[in-house]
């Protein structure tokens, strides 16, 4: 547990201070040594990304004995801290997802308010920033100040109104940052006036997905952002090459393989 609260204590310094902190999102041991040895200081992991390469969608499709043995394969390749995409938690209590991620040997977490086993699109703010609370107590008495991305999911569809979607964002964003986390993720959020307001008036860290309709990474850092994740960007990219060399082979065009 003591190497496990120094990489904990690593990666929340590194939402404070220095350049964002950039997360190229990874779903197996062999995606994390690349990664790492490209120079990341930090690994995350992607449940859409694992998902895919288990032949499973998102949203809650894997069980956590899947989610779990995929994160702990990833933190066995590599030295470096290690935060974890666990969806909305499986439906694990706060004290059992703690458990299974330090056994897995990860020290964040992505925690998203998305309802995946409900009528309603989003989970109640209040709920989520009590589970968060008691993940983060949970944390501590095992000895690891685990950090929690807060993933609020208020710009996927439209569980709010387009007009409500910033107070509401910074709503959700501050119970959560008040009960614990240590960084929001208003996944999905592109516009950069509105990602700045989020930067200027959140109260903590933002991370924010790095996609090819939102700001460019100098822009990002620019603003103020503090992560930038690809989510599964790298995953999906690997699987569009994996198929065109895969075609090409077909086509009998074999000169990839040399060079």
């Amino acid at each position: 547990m003591n190497r496990l609260s120094v990489l904990a204590g690593d990666l929340r310094a590194r939402h404070f201070s220095g350049p964002p902190l950039l997360l190229a999102n990874v779903w197996d041991a062999s995606s994390a040594r690349a990664v790492a040895e490209a120079g990341h200081p930090v690994i995350a992991t992607s449940s859409a990304a694992i998902g895919a390469s288990l032949g499973v969608g998102d949203r809650e499709q894997m069980t956590p004995d899947m989610a779990f043995a995929a994160v702990k394969r990833i933190a066995d390749a590599v030295e470096v801290p290690v935060t974890a995409d666990l969806e909305a938690g499986y439906g694990l209590s706060a004290v059992e997802l703690v458990d299974r991620l330090l056994e897995a040997g990860a020290v964040g977490c992505n925690l998203e308010d998305s309802n995946h086993h409900g009528p309603a699109a989003l989970l109640d703010a209040d709920r989520q920033a009590d589970y968060i609370a008691a993940l983060c107590a949970a944390g501590r008495r095992a000895g690891v100040d685990v950090v929690v991305n807060a993933r609020t999911d208020v710009y996927l569809g439209d569980p709010v109104p387009p007009e409500d979607r910033i107070a509401e964002t910074l709503r959700r964003g501050r119970r959560y940052l008040g009960a614990g986390a240590t960084c929001v993720y208003p996944i999905g959020a592109t516009d950069p006036a509105e990602i700045s307001t989020f930067v200027e008036q959140m109260g903590g860290p933002v991370n924010i997905w790095l996609r090819p309709d939102g700001p460019p990474l100098a822009e990002l850092h620019r603003i103020g952002v503090a992560r930038i994740s690809l989510a599964a960007g790298l995953q999906r990219h690997t699987t569009t090459h994996v198929a065109a060399l895969a075609t090409s082979m077909i086509a009998g065009d074999d000169a990839w393989l040399r060079t």
